[in-house]
């Protein structure tokens, strides 16, 4: 049950209207009604500023929610097989939070952790942080006249760049009495969930906890056949089908007819397959390229997602490997430079054991093959990222890398993706697809390669698709590897 707190300061964090709870959903409930009237003021004070009634605009109320808890020596909770959900040291924790109607589930279930393993109360305020104007208005007029914009933007708190950083993801915050409890602020994940509005074209309630991602429109086309014919059956446990530019459907309104992209793509479309639990499927054609890669990765890390797979084309190295054989990386060598500052190069980027047997079994179930006959056309190894899109025509400079390295295929995205997944500790993978052998001479022509995109690509989907079923079946907890997290990492996952 609650407890009100008289004022911010016998709660110990920077908060008012402060309540300690120590039931989840009681203290998501709180959450989310302190983010509606913050929201709702924020509204009402831009519609005065429209109307020109600028005097009666008071926004000190439209601030963010704030989560806080306290944690003393006894209440430490010791398991070492426990990777998130817990603290390891005594202190303060806390932080702001938002969009608590996209983030229900989460915020329930890790409050619910603080609550079992270390018995303490949190606490919910209203925090001193104000939502910025455009994370609380969706949509404004366009035809403002100068004197209305320059009352918005006097009278309204805008987004801050210096405030949204990634130093807790990178480790290089800075030691703070009150410790974070997740890896980023409120603000933070406001900024990246209109990014990835802008890039992907499709609302963020949406997005599912499995994610793949691609460089090729032609696994989105294939997705678009495998998400019809789920829809389609009573037991597939999909509900949804949705893309940008209007393109949503059900069981009950869906045709193949229907179903056609729309003429005008964004940059990054992404198409998800909905499940009621949100453990369906999210696919997003990245495009070409590490800068994508980062920068899609960057925005996807905020909606906490279970995993996220690559599943692209590479150039193959040895000349024992044929068009259509499958790479399954498990080491990489970082050459795509659009991560050094954040993620250095001398920290190692592990393989996680999970994901990697769940690819492999996909294989196998997929292929219907046994672990002898799969060696012939699939090999595990290193592969080699660049941001060179034409590293053929400077084959001699890369040998010695390929050599030194031992690795086997070549490609552009699936070292950014992976060091973005552990950066954000957000489970990954890659599985590739052998599209052409450049150093050995084996180039795509125009007919053999739409014969490999016809025998290839719908089977590589497959694959991915089947890697993602074990995984959820398997317990998305088991997803979340130690491997991921340090020794003094926020409770949050």
């Amino acid at each position: 049950m609650t407890q009100p707190i008289p004022n911010h300061s016998t709660t110990e964090f920077p908060i008012y209207e402060a309540q300690s709870f120590m039931d989840a959903a009681e203290a998501v409930a709180y959450i989310q009604k302190i983010y509606n009237d913050s929201v709702t003021t924020i509204q009402d004070a831009f519609t005065k500023a429209i109307d020109g009634h600028s005097d009666e605009i008071n926004i000190t109320s439209g601030c963010y929610p704030y989560l806080g808890f306290r944690v003393e020596n006894k209440d430490l909770y010791n398991d070492p097989s426990v990777s998130y959900g817990v603290v390891t040291e005594p202190g303060l924790y806390g932080g702001t939070l938002t969009r608590p109607d996209h983030f229900q589930e989460y915020y329930r279930e890790q409050i619910q952790l603080i609550l079992e393993r270390h018995k303490v109360p949190v606490v919910v305020g209203r925090s001193s942080w104000a939502i910025p104007l455009p994370f609380a208005v969706e949509h404004s007029p366009s035809d403002l006249a100068s004197d209305q914009l320059w009352q918005v933007k006097n009278a309204f708190v805008l987004p801050n760049l210096s405030r949204i950083d990634d130093h807790g993801p990178n480790c290089t915050a800075p030691s703070t009495y009150i410790r974070p409890i997740s890896l980023f602020t409120g603000e933070r994940v406001d900024f990246s969930l209109h990014r990835l509005h802008h890039y992907t074209g499709t609302q963020t309630e949406h997005f599912q906890s499995f994610i793949l991602l691609t460089n090729y429109q032609r696994y989105i086309d294939a997705f678009i056949e495998f998400s019809i014919s789920e829809l389609k059956r009573d037991d597939s446990g999909y509900t949804e089908f949705v893309g940008p530019g209007g393109f949503h459907f059900t069981r009950d309104n869906l045709t193949t007819e229907a179903c056609q992209k729309p003429a005008s793509l964004p940059q990054m479309p992404a198409y998800h397959l909905k499940r009621a639990d949100g453990q369906g499927i999210t696919f997003i054609n990245i495009g070409v390229g590490p800068s994508n890669a980062k920068t899609i990765t960057d925005h996807l890390a905020v909606l906490r997602p279970h995993c996220w797979l690559m599943l692209g084309h590479c150039a193959g190295l040895r000349s024992t490997q044929n068009l259509g054989d499958y790479v399954l990386a498990h080491g990489y060598v970082r050459e795509d430079h659009v991560l050094d500052q954040d993620l250095p190069l001398w920290i190692p980027v592990p393989a996680l054991a999970e994901v990697q047997v769940a690819l492999q079994k996909a294989v196998l179930n997929v292929t219907h093959e046994n672990s002898e006959e799969l060696k012939s056309h699939m090999r595990t190894g290193t592969v080699l990222t660049t941001d060179n899109r034409n590293w053929e025509l400077q084959s001699r400079e890369f040998y010695e890398r390929f050599r030194q390295s031992r690795a086997i295929a070549v490609d552009m995205e699936s070292a950014t993706v992976t060091a973005n997944g552990f950066r954000f500790r957000v489970p990954y993978g890659t599985l590739l697809c052998v599209s052409d052998k450049p150093i050995h001479g084996e180039i795509k022509l125009q007919g053999i390669a739409n014969t490999f995109y016809r025998q290839r690509i719908t089977q590589h989907l497959e694959i991915g698709l089947e890697a993602i079923r074990l995984l959820r079946e398997g317990g998305a907890e088991q997803l979340h590897s130690r491997k991921l997290r340090g020794f003094d990492e926020p409770p949050f996952r």
